[in-house]
């Protein structure tokens, strides 16, 4: 089975990126996903995206949250996306 992927866009020197990257961390296991930051200031059309909106998580090409996102926030989502047996 392929493990899903959750993807986060940020940048350096984000406070909110730093916490959101800390929620993100314990529920790559928890759900068995494949996580990718990727900084946006790597591609102008990331930036222009996401610039006011960062941290930014999607999962499996989906946006789940942006801004202020914590582990109970990101569990809810990610539970209505991939509801576990």
């Amino acid at each position: 089975m392929n493990k899903k992927k959750l993807v986060m866009y940020s940048k350096d020197q984000c406070h909110l990126c730093k916490k959101a990257k800390e929620a993100v961390q314990p529920l790559l296991e928890e759900f068995d996903l494949i996580f990718e930051e990727i900084d946006i200031y790597q591609d102008d059309e990331l930036i222009e995206r996401y610039s006011l909106m960062i941290p930014v998580v999607e999962y499996e090409g989906e946006m789940l949250l942006y801004g202020q996102v914590t582990k109970d926030s990101l569990r809810k989502r990610l539970l209505k996306q991939m509801p576990i047996d």
